[in-house]
């Protein structure tokens, strides 16, 4: 479809929705006019106008957390975008992984149909990590991820190589229920690493699989 055929407000922008492809969770809602826009498709990776600055800005251009474009989709009405992306890094300014963690509302009933919607356990690692985030970034008193934040890089790698003896000890010793649980402070531990490296899980999952598809 032709840029021009675009339904542009008065400003010349279009909302363009910005959105994970693995994980689905929506990042952020930025603008685009058409010179964004079109940018956006030759380069392969986000552009925004900013209407605080009025000025165009290339997604992670300073602080390296640009988005991979994969698919740029638009309504029915033609005047707004979904933008499929492979974010490398927080979305958000403030570090999160996305700029929607806040709520004003939420509802207390079960959905109608919880076992159709509810999530899967590597869905959940996706959760953990958010909350991990919120974690460094809020610092809240009595928080042993905050602790370990605190502590820095050296604590926490050094609890990485111990969880990591742990889940060896309990493999040796033919432990399931010993080796489930120092598995799961062992994957804590390295979500709490990544955040500190400032490494989306998301690019691990996605290095998975490429080689899945590589056939490795």
């Amino acid at each position: 479809m032709n840029i021009q055929s675009f339904k542009f407000d008065e400003k010349g922008l279009l909302p363009a929705i910005v959105q994970d492809l693995n994980t689905k969770e929506v990042l952020t809602l930025a603008y685009m006019n058409e010179e964004s826009l079109k940018r956006s498709i030759e380069t392969g990776e986000t552009w925004f106008f900013s209407r605080s600055r009025q000025e165009l800005w290339h997604k992670g251009e300073t602080s390296g957390n640009t988005q991979k474009i994969k698919e740029i989709k638009f309504d029915c009405d033609q005047d707004a975008l979904v933008v499929l992306v492979e974010p490398k890094g927080p979305a958000c300014h403030t570090g999160t992984v996305s700029c929607f963690t806040e709520s004003i509302f939420k509802s207390e009933e079960p959905a109608e149909s919880a076992s159709a919607h509810s999530s899967s356990p590597a869905d959940f690692l996706l959760e953990l990590e958010e909350l991990i985030a919120e974690r460094e970034r809020l610092r809240p008193e009595g928080s042993y991820s905050t602790y370990l934040f605190e502590k820095g890089v050296d604590k926490i790698l050094k609890k990485v190589g111990e969880e990591s003896a742990e889940v060896i000890i309990a493999a040796k010793n033919r432990d399931a229920e010993e080796l489930k649980w120092e598995t799961a402070d062992l994957f804590y531990h390295v979500l709490i690493l990544l955040r500190e490296q400032k490494v989306p899980f998301t690019e691990v999952l996605n290095v998975l699989k490429k080689r899945h598809a590589d056939g490795k």
